[in-house]
């Protein structure tokens, strides 16, 4: 009895330690959320002091990718986890490397909006801002599956790209037609098609964070699988 008392105990602060690592990797993702928001109010509203705050901030993202990731890593030390937890430690890992990228995204955005050297170049930063909420709207999304571990949501979340990619399709045929009216845009121009793909690639990463979490619930790797491909494989 003693034995089995002991083992229900070990198991229970296992499952602490691996809702307080969930908790943190969804508090970064609300931080990152946060940091795309401004970033593009920034861009909209040219307010440099709050692109200011989103360089500041960067770094807590990093430090909280940091944290999360030496904590799974003790786990793995410590725990020795297989099966489900073993997977849910992996989609943990490559979430949070997501997460950071898109911190990275909205820095960059950020950058721009304190270095615009033009108005024309920040009216052309602003045409923006269709993709991006888009983009702030999946990580929202995404970041509420995995909260809930919803592989119905997820699978949903993951065909979201596909407007997501529309929308970067449309905003680049668009700067194409402004480089070919005038080319004196041509550097302008440039540097908001940076902008656009990194953004699209916010989607990208949104997908990613999706199918880590059917491989956790499901055991099934559906990367680099389509949307019916991954539809039928839940089935």
């Amino acid at each position: 009895m003693i034995a089995m008392n002991f083992g229900r105990h070990i198991s229970g602060q296992f499952n602490v330690e691996l809702e307080s690592i969930r908790t943190h990797v969804l508090t970064m993702g609300g931080l990152v959320e946060q940091q795309l928001s401004f970033a593009m109010q920034a861009l909209h509203k040219e307010d440099v002091e709050l692109a200011r705050k989103v360089v500041r901030d960067d770094h807590k993202v990093n430090a909280m990718e940091v944290s999360i990731d030496e904590a799974c890593t003790r786990i793995i030390a410590k725990r020795q986890p297989t099966a489900k937890d073993l997977r849910l430690i992996m989609a943990i890992i490559k979430t949070i490397t997501d997460l950071e990228r898109i911190g990275d995204v909205a820095t960059r955005m950020a950058y721009v909006a304190i270095e615009s050297p033009s108005s024309k170049e920040r009216q052309f930063q602003i045409s923006l801002e269709p993709l991006c909420r888009q983009a702030i709207a999946m990580l929202h999304q995404a970041l509420d599956a995995f909260a809930r571990m919803d592989v119905e949501s997820a699978a949903e979340v993951h065909k979201l790209d596909d407007k997501i990619d529309a929308e970067y399709e449309a905003v680049i045929r668009q700067l194409m037609t402004y480089m070919m009216e005038d080319p004196k845009n041509i550097p302008h121009i440039l540097q908001v098609m940076w902008s656009a793909r990194a953004i699209e690639r916010v989607g990208d990463r949104c997908q990613n964070i999706c199918e880590y979490i059917i491989y956790f619930v499901k055991g099934k790797d559906v990367r680099h699988l389509g949307d019916q491909s991954i539809d039928d494989a839940l089935r």
